[in-house]
């Protein structure tokens, strides 16, 4: 008998049946090299995990001037579609499905990213306030004052999504999740930390969601609403970000997104990639009675944590992120009660360093 029997139960949503509730979840690990095309190593990585109930792309970033990371993979050329249609191939011989994080870095981003050494952008000239930013050649560097969008620039961005999950559509991946977390672009518009504008996207909670809005709706042309998700980050601090009004905010956003009938909410609940402190956290219960369709939680989950989320109906879905690094077979790992492997070090993660601690874990063998 499963030690998780909630977690391997199948769900549908959108037309597509997942054989568990077990999702990779999105990370950052920089293997595609500086095309940003994703490769055999990316081909192999996510094969190895397709016995997810849903796999959830790094994330991939949806222009030149989305980029924040090296080597990460991009969706805005029909060379990087081609890559990533190897890959979704792959993924769904093993019978898994795949979804693709579309992701702008904003003030996240550092300038030696951008397209001729230009300025990062953000929703208002306010840095981020600790820590430093990795430049593209792989130094660490003080973070950047961003330049504000113009009124007229967002529009533009808006169409960078959905050009890029035409791309995604064209690569046969299954759906898409709008990255709307961890201070990047989108969640810098949806925080008031990090938002003093007085335009249209400024000031009120209507005008801070106007841009995710927008970008929902344009992605929405392109994908069915059902085969879309999209990321939230309440709690987060990563990034500098976090906001007094957050407690209020981020349950009114959760509601606002019932009217686009979405495929699921990604909340991460969890306070394991750090917590802001600037008001209280908040929970699974605080989104639960708001948002109508799939529910995926994330964010420090153990097996056992996870499966009494979705045995007691606080969730439908639980995404792993770090337990995944090194065991490919999580699902047969839980369901078996088999040990997970070692933790790698975590200096190997995000870097591009080829297959090491990236594609060379092998699954669990009972007989060894």
């Amino acid at each position: 008998m499963s030690k998780c029997p909630n977690l391997i139960k199948e769900l549908s949503f959108g037309g597509l049946s997942l054989k568990n509730r077990i999702v990779l979840a999105p990370m950052t690990r920089a293997r595609s090299g500086s095309s940003r095309i994703p490769n055999d190593l990316l081909v192999k990585y996510y094969e190895q995990r397709a016995s997810a109930g849903l796999i959830i792309s790094e994330g991939t970033i949806i222009s030149h001037q989305a980029a924040g990371w090296v080597d990460t993979a991009g969706i805005y050329t029909a060379e990087q579609a081609d890559g990533w249609k190897r890959v979704n191939d792959a993924v769904h011989k093993k019978g898994g499905a795949i979804f693709c994080q579309l992701w702008h870095t904003g003030r996240a981003s550092h300038s030696s990213f951008q397209p001729d050494q230009g300025s990062i952008v953000g929703p208002s000239a306010i840095a981020i306030s600790s820590g430093e930013v990795h430049a593209a050649d792989g130094s660490k560097q003080p973070h950047e004052v961003p330049r504000a969008l113009e009124t007229e620039e967002i529009s533009r961005i808006v169409n960078h999504y959905k050009v890029a999950a035409q791309f995604a559509k064209d690569a046969d991946f299954d759906g898409v999740e709008i990255h709307s977390a961890n201070g990047y672009l989108l969640d810098e518009f949806l925080q008031s930390s990090s938002n003093t504008r007085t335009d249209q996207y400024g000031g009120s909670l209507e005008n801070r969601f106007r841009f995710l809005k927008e970008v929902i709706e344009a992605v929405c042309t392109v994908f069915d609403s059902k085969r879309v998700g999209v990321r939230l980050s309440p709690n987060g601090a990563f990034n500098g970000m976090g906001s007094e009004d957050n407690e209020t905010a981020f349950p009114w956003f959760a509601e606002q997104l019932n009217q686009f009938d979405l495929g699921y909410l990604h909340v991460m609940d969890g306070l394991a990639f750090g917590f802001h402190e600037k008001c209280r956290a908040l929970t699974l219960d605080d989104f639960r009675p708001i948002f109508k369709n799939t529910l995926m939680a994330n964010c420090g989950y153990t097996r056992d944590t996870a499966e009494a989320a979705v045995g007691e109906g606080k969730a439908d879905m639980v995404s792993f992120g770090r337990p995944y690094l090194a065991n490919p077979d999580l699902v047969e790992r839980f369901s078996n009660d088999w040990p997970l492997a070692e933790m790698p070090d975590p200096g190997t993660w995000y870097v591009p360093l080829g297959e090491k601690n990236f594609t060379d874990f092998e699954p669990y063998s009972p007989s060894a």
